[in-house]
């Protein structure tokens, strides 16, 4: 008779949700040793992460890029001595924005009246006002933000930090997705993707708004499935799992699947408990903005985000934005600029702003690193009557918290905010600075494939010392 294997006699043992839970801590272990990276490369100066995705392409002359020459310039012709490629035949003229600026804190960083709750953030902030993307297309560019290259297939950041670091409880995913309950943004899932990743590092879809927030989490209530026989089919869907993966040793996917059962099982007890915000006080729902209409939905999904951090989930994206469709539900402003980014805006000011003085105020800010960007800029000039095309010349993302040097800028666009000036920016950059504040080496955290060591940063991407306290 053959001697059963360390995870069946546990299996035998445990059953049920206990013998789930059981494996899976064997299934990480070999998880964990498969990667063979020795992590931290150096001592960390935060270990978990909050990305804000603002899909679309959000206007930084509309929001942190002060440029007085522009407002001077207002509807005289848009002239910048060079052919442009635009996706409109006519660059129009010099358009301001329509919000006025004010200077915000000791560091006076000037700040547009479209995000006056984040202005009254600035000096725990650093922005980057010379970011520059590859592509002038969405779903390129959004590529490129979330996993440094512009063509599909490529882990996520967030893939990438779970591969490296792992997880930090058993109980919930180590990479969670919150996108807008309107729908997804270009890509869809593939911009939270593991690519060539051991499966595992994917990132998990929440849906908040939804009546099931994770799909497929429960079983539907039938008469003919009880708890018997639902303790049976797990022990024998554990059993043949065990038998496949013993014959298929490196199989990412078998093994990501036998662990999202488990997960599965965990996430049974723990998901309603995290995700229920009826919890929090009357104080902090109104801090996220739960209270209005314009700002409850990205305000849930920046509260669940403190909520999953605290459980120990390492890396939460949360998603403003979603299609093309119309009227706009994105940051994409061709057509009228006031409406669309005064919708947008609003809605994620001051839920945004409430994420960073919660954190700040438990305490949680000096090891959470918070990123806002979003896939490239928008244009100086008039598209159309009040719309701008997309700038991947130049744009504005920011970032605070966990080690981040607050209240300064880095780099600058020229004079109009139509291409980077200084320091310009690529994601490699900030790619490569959120690892080091995490104590991974960019360089070293690396992965073969198809006889490539690849990274989060390609051959590129240097770390920005001067953002880092």
């Amino acid at each position: 008779m053959r001697n059963p294997s360390r995870r069946e006699f546990l299996w035998q043992m445990g059953g049920g949700l206990g013998g789930v839970a059981l494996i899976d801590m064997l299934t990480r272990e070999r998880a964990s040793a498969a990667s063979a990276i020795p992590l931290p490369h150096h001592p960390a100066q935060a270990k978990r992460v909050i990305q804000l995705f603002m899909s679309g392409g959000a206007s930084q002359v509309d929001t942190f890029d002060y440029k007085p020459e522009l407002i001077k310039r207002h509807e005289q012709p848009f002239d910048v001595g060079e052919k442009l490629e635009l996706f409109q035949s006519d660059p129009g003229t010099f358009f301001k924005s329509p919000w006025e600026w004010r200077q915000y804190g000791e560091s006076g960083k000037w700040m547009s009246d479209l995000v006056p709750h984040l202005a009254t953030c600035v000096d725990d902030i650093a922005f980057i006002p010379s970011m520059v993307a590859k592509s002038n297309v969405h779903g390129p560019a959004t590529f490129m933000q979330n996993s440094g290259f512009v063509l599909p297939g490529f882990p996520s950041m967030g893939a990438w930090v779970t591969y490296g670091l792992g997880t930090m409880t058993d109980d919930l995913p180590s990479f969670v997705v919150l996108p807008d309950s309107r729908g997804f943004s270009p890509n869809g899932p593939a911009n939270w993707t593991n690519g060539f990743l051991p499966a595992a590092a994917q990132g998990t879809l929440i849906r908040p708004a939804r009546t099931e927030p994770i799909n497929n989490l429960f079983p539907a209530e039938t008469p003919f499935i009880g708890d018997a026989s639902e303790r049976d089919t797990r022990a024998l869907l554990s059993e043949l799992n065990t038998a496949h993966a013993r014959l298929r040793q490196d199989d990412s996917r078998l093994d990501a699947r036998i662990r999202s059962y488990e997960m599965a099982a965990r996430l049974q007890l723990s998901a309603p408990e995290a995700l229920d915000i009826d919890r929090e006080s009357a104080a902090t729902k109104r801090l996220y903005g739960l209270d209005e209409e314009i700002t409850a939905d990205f305000g849930r999904n920046c509260l669940l985000a403190r909520r999953l951090l605290e459980r120990g989930v390492r890396f939460v994206q949360v998603w403003s934005g979603a299609d093309n469709g119309f009227p706009r539900r994105n940051w994409d402003s061709h057509e009228d600029i006031p409406r669309d980014h005064e919708d947008m805006g609003r809605s994620m000011d001051k839920p945004a702003a409430g994420l960073l003085k919660d954190l700040k105020s438990r305490g949680m800010l000096d090891d959470t690193i918070v990123i806002w960007t979003t896939e490239f800029g928008r244009m100086p000039c008039r598209q159309g009557g009040l719309g701008r095309d997309h700038n991947p010349e130049t744009f504005t993302s920011w970032i605070a918290g966990g080690g981040v040097k607050g209240g300064v800028t880095y780099g600058a666009s020229d004079e109009f905010s139509h291409k980077a000036a200084e320091n310009p920016t690529y994601c490699y950059d900030l790619h490569a600075t959120v690892l080091h504040l995490l104590g991974i080496d960019h360089e070293q955290l690396t992965y073969r494939h198809n006889g490539i060591d690849r990274r989060l940063t390609d051959v590129h991407g240097h770390v920005i010392d001067e953002l880092i306290a």
